[in-house]
């Protein structure tokens, strides 16, 4: 019962800061009376939920996608070139340390990176210059790679991956553009077991702090001029997205978003943030009017492998 009941002081209390914050005094009554519940609507939300945008495109063996972080906090991941073998984006991990990740699963089932059989392991084959190299797990096991990287609100971040697949296995490589040396970075080369490609894209805008206060939060990202390498038509523009969000009970229930923003398409979560588009609608814009860039790099992968 005290759980339940510092639970509705504290929606409350979180309603008031929202409605000060919008400028909608004359609506309090309303947010007052409706708090930010959870999904599953036992408990206080820990965490905003996790929002996500799926770009319908044939399997493809490169992806090149842009995107402007207009609102972050700590504790916030905006990944902007997700696939079914990995994903890679920046975090906020304190308002001091900013990183681009770059992650490969394994192969293998499983959360404890140590029980992965090495032929089932991810193989580290480049790496770049100043990036740290580790497994991970929790969800699901891989090799993870990490760089420091000062990127700003409001700037536009650039993100490549490539995938070639070759005798049994399949290489990926992530690669982000250093506005300073106006120039391409080369994070890492990762190498895994089976043949595949490109497929099932996305991204996504999520809380990762989950103290409970991170709800409070906005996360919101703008997402512009996605492009995919085919296999067998070449460079095409990604036109449009499908929004979907995450639904673990633990996370708060309404106040996502996502929509067109100008040439591209945003996400939206925590805070204030209130919903307007359906989960599961796709959202059409003028994708392609940036053009692909035309110094994307070529993949390069070293002979031999080894153990991230």
């Amino acid at each position: 019962m005290r759980v339940q009941q510092d639970g509705a002081v504290h929606g409350a209390g979180r309603a008031l800061r929202w409605a000060l914050q919008a400028g909608v005094l004359g609506l309090l009554g309303t947010l007052w009376a409706a708090p930010v519940t959870s999904i599953g609507g036992k408990e206080p939300p820990r965490a905003a939920r996790s929002v996500h945008l799926h770009w319908p495109a044939p399997e493809s063996e490169a992806f090149y996608n842009e995107m402007i972080v207009e609102q972050s906090t700590t504790g916030s991941y905006f990944m902007a070139c997700g696939w079914n073998g990995g994903y890679f984006g920046i975090q906020e991990i304190s308002p001091t340390r900013k990183v681009a990740i770059f992650s490969v699963w394994d192969t293998a089932e499983g959360d404890d990176p140590g029980n992965v059989r090495q032929e089932e392991r991810v193989e580290l084959l480049e790496q770049g210059e100043g990036v740290r190299i580790k497994r991970f797990g929790g969800e699901g096991t891989g090799g993870q790679c990490m760089l420091d990287w000062p990127w700003e609100s409001g700037k536009t971040n650039r993100f490549l991956v490539r995938a070639r697949s070759e005798k049994g296995k399949t290489t990926f490589a992530g690669y982000i553009y250093d506005e300073t040396a106006g120039k391409w970075r080369h994070l890492v080369t990762f190498r895994r077991r089976g043949e595949s490609h490109l497929a099932g894209l996305y991204s996504f805008v999520e809380d990762f702090r989950r103290d409970h206060q991170s709800v409070d939060d906005t996360r919101r990202a703008a997402f512009q001029n996605p492009w995919v390498q085919t296999l067998k038509a070449g460079w095409q523009p990604v036109m449009r997205a499908r929004f979907t969000a995450s639904r673990a009970d633990w996370e708060a229930r309404d106040n996502i978003n996502a929509g067109t923003n100008g040439p591209g398409w945003f996400l939206a979560t925590g805070g204030p943030t209130r919903q307007d588009r359906e989960l599961g609608s796709f959202i059409s814009a003028p994708g392609g009017q940036g053009g692909l860039p035309t110094n994307l790099p070529s993949m390069t992968a070293s002979a031999s492998g080894g153990k991230p």
